[in-house]
């Protein structure tokens, strides 16, 4: 006679009693029952979890526009911000626009400060009309296109003869 495996010589001394099958259903059963519920709490923990972590970044956005309010409360704040943004100066002061290097010191445009207001001579009403039309109807490049040409106003008349 062959000689059995143990695992063979084990499962045919696996008795079931009533007990233990009647155990064993009811643990499957409870698992069959609780399994969509446990599921359920699962995904609401993570619907709390997402909820509180944007709860929590709004919470920061709130904390940062009290603090920004408080700044604007500051009158020392304000000043320095139009100072900075708008370029306010108050009566008396002398505000200086910087371009290229640090070392470089002129107006916007080059011309010394004035307390003049002064006008322009150029319509750029008709400078701007001109530059649309030069635009649409050229075949040039960029780079040979000179800056915006006037317009001659009618009744007005060139010095060509």
């Amino acid at each position: 006679m062959e000689s059995e495996s143990r695992p063979a010589a084990w499962l045919r001394n696996f008795r079931l009693s009533g007990f233990a099958l009647s155990a064993l259903l009811l643990i499957v059963c409870a698992l069959v029952v609780l399994a969509p519920s446990l599921k359920t709490y699962v995904e609401q923990r993570q619907q709390i979890a997402e909820l509180q972590a944007r709860v929590d970044a709004a919470q920061e956005s709130v904390d940062e526009l009290d603090g920004e309010i408080a700044r604007w409360s500051d009158k020392a704040y304000i000043e320095s911000q139009a100072r900075e943004r708008f370029y306010y100066v108050f009566p008396g002061d002398v505000n200086y626009l910087t371009k290229g290097g640090e070392d470089e010191v002129v107006t916007s445009d080059g011309q010394p400060i004035s307390d003049e207001i002064q006008t322009t001579e150029v319509d750029w009403v008709r400078s701007m009309v001109s530059s649309i039309y030069t635009a649409g109807l050229t075949d040039a490049p960029p780079e040979e296109l000179d800056g915006p040409v006037q317009l001659e106003t009618p009744g007005t008349e060139t010095g060509t003869e």
